[in-house]
Protein backbone atom coordinates (compact mmCIF):
# COMPACT_ATOMS: atom_id res chain seq x y z
CA UNK A 1 0.00 0.00 0.00
CA UNK A 2 1.42 3.20 -1.07
CA UNK A 3 1.77 6.07 1.30
CA UNK A 4 2.48 9.79 0.66
CA UNK A 5 2.93 12.04 3.26
CA UNK A 6 3.03 16.13 3.00
CA UNK A 7 4.69 18.34 5.92
CA UNK A 8 6.10 21.94 5.74
CA UNK A 9 3.10 23.74 5.58
CA UNK A 10 2.36 26.85 7.56
CA UNK A 11 1.59 30.35 8.20
CA UNK A 12 3.92 32.90 6.11
CA UNK A 13 3.85 36.89 4.86
CA UNK A 14 4.14 37.61 1.18
CA UNK A 15 7.26 36.87 -0.47
CA UNK A 16 8.62 34.73 2.39
CA UNK A 17 9.71 30.77 0.86
CA UNK A 18 7.87 27.28 1.88
CA UNK A 19 9.79 23.98 1.20
CA UNK A 20 7.00 20.98 1.12
CA UNK A 21 8.27 17.77 2.03
CA UNK A 22 6.41 14.82 0.30
CA UNK A 23 7.88 11.37 1.83
CA UNK A 24 7.19 8.31 -0.02
CA UNK A 25 6.53 4.69 0.95
CA UNK A 26 5.31 1.79 -0.27
CA UNK A 27 6.09 2.69 -4.21
CA UNK A 28 9.13 2.79 -6.34
CA UNK A 29 9.71 6.46 -6.29
CA UNK A 30 11.91 6.48 -9.50
CA UNK A 31 9.31 4.65 -11.04
CA UNK A 32 6.87 7.21 -11.35
CA UNK A 33 5.91 10.63 -11.72
CA UNK A 34 6.11 13.14 -9.14
CA UNK A 35 3.82 16.09 -8.67
CA UNK A 36 2.19 18.85 -6.27
CA UNK A 37 -1.72 19.88 -6.64
CA UNK A 38 -3.27 22.63 -4.59
CA UNK A 39 -6.46 23.59 -3.82
CA UNK A 40 -8.06 26.79 -2.48
CA UNK A 41 -11.52 27.09 -0.66
CA UNK A 42 -13.81 27.45 -3.49
CA UNK A 43 -11.62 26.39 -6.11
CA UNK A 44 -10.87 23.24 -7.92
CA UNK A 45 -7.80 21.52 -7.42
CA UNK A 46 -4.61 23.18 -9.57
CA UNK A 47 -1.69 21.48 -10.88
CA UNK A 48 1.22 23.22 -9.65
CA UNK A 49 4.03 21.22 -11.19
CA UNK A 50 5.25 18.13 -11.92
CA UNK A 51 9.08 15.61 -11.87
CA UNK A 52 10.18 12.76 -14.26
CA UNK A 53 12.59 12.99 -16.57
CA UNK A 54 12.06 16.47 -16.99
CA UNK A 55 10.31 19.25 -14.90
CA UNK A 56 7.08 21.27 -16.45
CA UNK A 57 5.52 24.07 -14.31
CA UNK A 58 1.89 26.16 -14.76
CA UNK A 59 2.17 29.89 -16.00
CA UNK A 60 0.60 30.55 -12.46
CA UNK A 61 3.95 28.76 -10.57
CA UNK A 62 6.69 29.32 -13.17
CA UNK A 63 9.99 30.68 -12.09
CA UNK A 64 8.64 30.85 -8.27
CA UNK A 65 8.27 26.81 -7.53
CA UNK A 66 11.02 24.46 -7.98
CA UNK A 67 9.82 20.76 -7.68
CA UNK A 68 12.61 17.68 -6.68
CA UNK A 69 13.16 14.52 -5.98
CA UNK A 70 15.53 12.24 -3.72
CA UNK A 71 14.86 8.68 -4.78
CA UNK A 72 17.35 7.26 -2.42
CA UNK A 73 15.49 8.96 0.34
CA UNK A 74 12.43 8.99 -1.38
CA UNK A 75 11.32 12.05 -1.01
CA UNK A 76 9.70 14.65 -3.22
CA UNK A 77 10.63 18.58 -2.54
CA UNK A 78 8.66 21.66 -3.27
CA UNK A 79 10.65 25.01 -3.31
CA UNK A 80 8.32 27.67 -2.93
CA UNK A 81 9.61 31.15 -3.17
CA UNK A 82 7.95 34.55 -3.93
CA UNK A 83 4.83 33.06 -1.85
CA UNK A 84 1.26 35.51 -2.61
CA UNK A 85 -1.85 35.51 -1.01
CA UNK A 86 -3.02 33.62 -3.76
CA UNK A 87 -1.05 30.91 -3.00
CA UNK A 88 -2.95 29.61 0.05
CA UNK A 89 -4.34 26.48 -0.30
CA UNK A 90 -3.95 22.95 0.86
CA UNK A 91 -1.22 21.39 -1.18
CA UNK A 92 -1.28 17.85 -2.15
CA UNK A 93 1.59 15.55 -3.41
CA UNK A 94 0.65 13.25 -6.20
CA UNK A 95 2.12 9.85 -7.90
CA UNK A 96 1.33 9.00 -11.60
CA UNK A 97 3.07 6.73 -13.78
CA UNK A 98 4.03 9.52 -16.51
CA UNK A 99 3.80 13.79 -16.48
CA UNK A 100 1.46 14.31 -18.83
CA UNK A 101 -1.25 11.56 -17.10
CA UNK A 102 0.11 13.65 -14.03
CA UNK A 103 -0.91 16.86 -15.23
CA UNK A 104 -4.28 15.38 -17.02
CA UNK A 105 -4.89 14.53 -13.20
CA UNK A 106 -4.38 10.91 -13.83
CA UNK A 107 -3.74 10.11 -10.24
CA UNK A 108 -2.86 6.72 -8.77
CA UNK A 109 -1.61 7.82 -4.69
CA UNK A 110 -2.27 11.19 -3.20
CA UNK A 111 -1.06 12.68 -0.28
CA UNK A 112 -3.48 13.93 2.90
CA UNK A 113 -2.49 17.29 2.24
CA UNK A 114 -0.58 20.46 3.95
CA UNK A 115 -2.04 23.54 4.99
CA UNK A 116 -0.31 27.14 2.94
CA UNK A 117 -1.41 30.05 4.45
CA UNK A 118 0.28 33.34 2.59
CA UNK A 119 -0.90 36.42 4.38
CA UNK A 120 -0.89 40.16 2.55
Amino acid sequence: QAQLVESGGGLVQAGASLRLSCVVSGLTLRSYAMGWFRQAPGKEREFVGGISSSTYYPDSVKGRFTISRDNANNTVYLQMNSLKPEDTAVYYCAASIGLLRLRSGEVYYWGQGTQVTVSS
